[in-house]
């Protein structure tokens, strides 16, 4: 086996890491102190789980978007052109279309029941809502399939503008040398860090604590996000012109977790373990220090796992196949299932930290059974996942999927 497809088992791990920890991230939302931002309200709210809320949001979808990077333009590579918008229609728009409606239904549901639930029994007078828009459009947890079309899209324009200008090849040959030169020096963290940091200071609205907000209501993505998981889209699909380039990130690995929990360490004593929904005030030396410590982290952390599974992950193995398989679909379906459960314990007085654990003990073996029977073998397998799983092939996963 050679390299690269060592490196591919890797990048696959820390893509299904990044949707599972999706689930582990939801799950916390509604123990949150201070303001609430989610439908459904615990009676007990926990600061430590305040902290994974905000440790999981730093880096996990930077992650996602960078795998995703590099698995698309491989796919790129593999499928030509015609084959790669057909894939990621498939398994990318199509999944969007048919599970938006399914998911919004189900979210609309729960909330109504979580509501009903916290007032007595007794439904409570609706609240005001705004009127569908450009704007106001729910995307759900279902934003990163919206966001991945716009990258891939703005992806494939770049890449036919670049080869119609640069048909010596020369300009590529510039820009890998380029990259090289980056990951040599160890400097990548603080240039992929920087725009970040700008684009958080040039934002009046943003909230400091709540990091890259997530683009999840309107058709427009913010700018802050566009730039956080564009970079890290773009470079992942920079990278993947030349693999051999990321091998050096299993050397480093500790020498990026490590300033990663450092910076972590200082945006949380700067911020605080409560939630703020105020705008941060602009360009002040704190607001400049979070900034930059938090942008930096992100890319700590997102070089600084990769590396770590490239350095443990890099050989197949069956239970992490298999997990990976199924990362995809528990992503897809768990926000309603996740939310009815923390509905059902919402107002019993145990530590909030017993109910997060119940929680995740009953939805994501629940998930994981739905995959087993209804999803790894059928269809909809071949679907989300590039081909269905035969039955008698005892376990084997399939190739690196969507995303």
């Amino acid at each position: 086996m050679t390299d690269n497809q060592n490196r591919l088992h890797a990048l696959d791990a820390v893509r299904a890491g990044a949707l599972l920890l999706g689930i582990a991230f939801h799950a916390s939302v509604s123990f949150l102190p201070g303001p609430q931002i989610w439908p459904v309200v615990d009676v007990d709210r926990s600061p430590a789980l305040a902290v994974l809320f905000f440790v999981l949001h730093l880096f996990r979808m930077a992650a996602f978007f960078f795998i995703a990077g590099y698995f698309g333009r491989m796919a790129l590579v593999r499928r030509g052109l015609g084959g790669f918008v057909r894939d990621r229609l498939k398994r990318i728009a199509l999944p969007l279309v048919v599970g938006w409606p399914i998911m919004m239904a189900a979210i609309i549901a729960v909330i109504v029941w979580a509501a009903v639930k916290a007032n007595g029994g007794v439904a409570p007078p609706a609240p005001a809502t705004p009127p569908l828009s450009m704007q106001t459009f729910p995307l759900t947890h279902l934003w990163f399939l919206y966001v991945l079309l716009w990258l891939y899209a703005g992806a494939l324009c770049l890449t036919g503008m670049v080869r119609v200008i640069d048909r010596s090849g020369r300009l590529r040959g510039i820009v890998d040398r380029l990259l090289a030169l980056l990951e040599r020096s160890r400097l990548a963290p603080l240039v992929l860090a920087a725009p970040i940091a700008l684009a958080f200071l040039a934002n009046p609205e943003w909230r400091l604590w709540f990091g890259v907000p997530t683009p999840d209501t309107g058709l427009v993505p913010n700018g802050i996000a566009l730039t956080a998981y564009g970079i890290a889209f773009g470079y992942g699909w920079l990278l993947q012109r030349n693999p051999e380039l990321l091998q050096a990130w299993a050397s480093r690995w500790r020498s990026n977790l490590v300033p990663a929990v450092l910076l972590t360490i200082l945006c949380i004593a700067i911020a605080g373990a409560t939630p703020d929904l105020g705008a941060a005030p602009r360009w002040t030396g704190r607001t400049i220090l979070y900034a930059a410590a938090y942008a930096l982290a992100i890319w700590c952390w997102t070089i600084g796992l990769v590396g770590a599974a490239l350095r443990f992950l890099a050989r197949p193995n069956g239970a992490v196949r298999y997990v990976a398989d199924a990362s995809y679909w528990l992503y897809l379906i768990h926000l309603p299932i996740v939310m009815a459960v923390q509905a059902a314990f919402s107002q019993l007085g145990w530590p909030a930290p017993v109910k997060y654990i119940l929680i995740l003990l009953i939805t994501v073996p629940m998930m994981l059974g739905s995959y087993a029977v209804l999803v790894r073998h059928s269809w909809i397998g071949a679907w989300l996942n590039g081909r269905r799983v035969p039955r008698q092939a005892g376990g084997r996963g399939s190739p690196a999927t969507a995303a």
